[in-house]
């Protein structure tokens, strides 16, 4: 299958168009250059607010069914093309094809999940508020907050995107969508599935570019009613302090450091395989890598050997070997990035046990082999920041207190999986942990049902679930004297 190529990287008001702003594109795997697309930039992203503001008056007035109907089309669309994302994805982001698979089942069901909570809008609207008077009479709505602009990172393309407009557009929203410029292609892929979904022009425009040329005007413009973010937390500040200036909502989900807790009585071969997939799937470039795996005294040298033979075991290769496990980092930037964690930990004193280079059989593309150490000074960067690639760092504990607490210690609250026979143990030990989702005894699944968020400055709000909708809408009352 050749790569689809897209380079107008503007979908402004219901047409393409080619921008000054030149995005090379590379292929993570393979060096090569894939394409320039076009791109735009704050002239761009003002054309793009001004359709989605013309568009928001009648587009706010659709009934939650009709956004319900277009949603499913969307979710249709995708389903329709989804060996042809699935390449897009693979080739632009460097993950595995079984990985691109996952993703793009995850933004079918994601639109497909808002597409009913759309429809619902229509019953639950004008609820009447009961009121200690009976000289008044009150009514709730939820509308939608106005133009949104949607901010999404390189390591899940449109998987994020779908998080943000799904919901935004079952509210009622007009969009500007700004992509990655290291991985447009998928998301210009899924646009153009959007673009024949029956949308109203200006509903949903997209202008790919820098976040210097085109996600700072987008955060600052005050017609955007809200920006909703992800990303890293550097950024983030940045986003908040240009939507400060017009008092703007904001939701950001940024970066995490989540452990993997691995108690005495833990099943060791189900706890190798949740350490192996929460730090090595997507080449651990995720928010919620479990990057920190603790692990009970009484089992820990036992599971380092089975976890050190099931990293050496991981076949690292091109995206389409169809026996992959894991595929290549997304650039030479983040590449070079992760190489410096791993060289500032062995200089903090940490023992590297596994890994920390490239495969000997791929000398080119981004490849780096699953990474662990040990013995990890608590105060090293290596510990403490968010690495994003395949680096796990083992410690073990004496105390189910001292886990909880070597868990917790972190500026980030994003994610944590616990490991226990016990459900009551289990069970405790994730409600003592301070992050947004616990798994127990389960591999990182995310359902649309359920939030996405955590604490501390892993997240502002919550995607997904009805929190992921809320996250779109104002609430207005209404009382008028009887």
């Amino acid at each position: 299958m050749s790569v689809p190529i897209i380079q107008e990287g503007l979908y402004i008001d219901g047409q393409w168009s080619a921008g000054d702003e030149h995005l090379r594109v590379i292929n993570p795997a393979t060096e090569a250059l894939l394409t320039t697309v076009k791109g735009g930039d704050q002239r761009a992203v003002d054309q793009a607010v001004t359709a989605a503001s013309a568009a928001f008056a009648q587009w706010s007035k659709t009934t939650g069914a009709e956004r319900g109907a277009v949603l499913r089309k969307i979710a249709n669309g995708v389903q329709a093309r989804r060996e042809r994302l699935m390449h897009v994805q693979s080739s632009n982001n460097g993950k595995p094809q079984f990985e691109a698979g996952i993703d793009v089942d995850d933004v079918i069901a994601t639109f497909e999940y808002y597409a009913g909570l759309a429809e619902a809008l229509d019953v639950g609207q004008d609820r009447v508020v009961e009121l200690p008077s009976e000289d008044f009479a009150a009514r709730v709505r939820r509308e939608p907050c106005g133009v949104v602009g949607l901010i999404v990172p390189w390591n899940f393309p449109m998987v994020t995107t779908a998080w943000k407009l799904a919901p935004a557009l079952a509210a009622g929203c007009c969009v500007v969508l700004k992509p990655s410029e290291v991985t447009p292609l998928p998301e210009l892929e899924l646009a153009a599935i959007i673009a024949e979904s029956g949308l109203p022009n200006g509903v949903f425009n997209l202008v790919c570019g820098t976040g210097l040329a085109v996600g700072a005007p987008l955060s600052a413009d005050p017609r955007v009613a809200k920006i909703s973010f992800t990303g890293s937390n550097a950024v983030g500040v940045q986003v908040m302090q240009r939507a400060a200036e017009t008092v703007k909502g904001v939701s950001l989900e940024l970066g995490g450091k989540s452990s993997l807790l691995v108690l005495a009585d833990a099943d060791l071969e189900l706890a190798v395989e949740l350490a192996s997939g929460g730090g090595f799937f997507n080449a651990g470039q995720m928010c919620s890598a479990t990057s920190r795996v603790l692990v009970a005294d009484e089992v820990a040298d036992e599971f380092l050997l089975r976890l050190t033979a099931r990293a050496e075991a991981i076949r690292v290769a091109d995206p389409f070997d169809p026996e992959v496990e894991m595929g290549a980092l997304v650039n030479q930037a983040q590449y070079q990035r992760v190489l410096g964690h791993i060289d500032r930990g062995l200089s903090a004193g940490a023992r590297l046990v596994c890994g920390g280079d490239r495969p000997a059989d791929l000398p080119h593309g981004y490849f780096l082999r699953p990474t662990i150490f040990t013995e990890v000074p608590l105060d090293s960067a290596l510990w403490c920041e968010e690495i994003f690639g395949p680096v796990l760092c083992v410690r073990s504990f004496a105390t189910e207190q001292e886990a909880i607490e070597l868990a917790n210690d972190s500026p980030f609250g994003l994610v944590a999986s616990v490991v226990s026979r016990d459900a009551v143990t289990a069970e405790r030990v994730a409600n003592a942990l301070q992050a947004g989702l616990v798994w127990i005894n389960a591999p990182q699944v995310i359902f649309p049902q359920t939030a996405w968020g955590g604490y501390k400055q892993s997240s502002l709000g919550r995607e997904l679930g009805p929190w992921g909708l809320q996250a779109f809408q104002e609430i207005k009352h209404v009382i008028r004297a009887v």
